[in-house]
């Protein structure tokens, strides 16, 4: 397996991806139980050398629970009954996965509603009030 290009300036070297071959579960025959064609992938997301700091705190937060106390993702591929199919599967999941933390996030900046938008809400708020206080009886009813 080559280096894996997951995004611009982004190379995972495959020895820091470990996998694995299990037995899925669910339908599939008689050889269901006689053959491992799931895969699990892990990958050393906490201490990788070819993430930089920001993508690889990305990174750990995005994958969620997926990603151990020791800071290993682990993803399991067992959607296809091959397991080529489902190796392929989990390297791209698991390259989805970087290039998404591989995105910055824009930073946000803080806006103040106009005095025309504030003015238009309490104006709505004006028109409603008047519109409940005409259902009610008249006082002294």
């Amino acid at each position: 397996m080559d280096v894996l290009e997951v995004a611009p300036g982004i190379a995972i070297d495959p020895g820091e991806i470990e996998l694995s071959f299990i037995r899925a579960v669910g339908p599939g025959g008689q050889h269901v139980n006689r053959s491992a064609t799931a895969v699990q992938l892990r990958f050393d997301a906490a201490h990788s050398p070819s993430l930089p700091p920001g993508v690889r705190e990305r990174l750990i937060s995005l994958a969620g629970k997926q990603v151990t106390k020791e800071g290993v993702l682990i993803i399991e591929a067992r959607r296809f009954r091959s397991q080529e199919r489902n190796r392929q599967d989990a390297l791209e999941r698991l390259a989805r996965l970087i290039r998404r933390a591989a995105r910055q996030p824009k930073a946000r900046r803080r806006t103040r509603p106009s005095r025309a938008a504030k003015e238009r809400r309490l104006a709505g708020k004006r028109r409603r009030a008047e519109i409940k206080r005409w259902r009610q009886s008249p006082p002294g009813e």
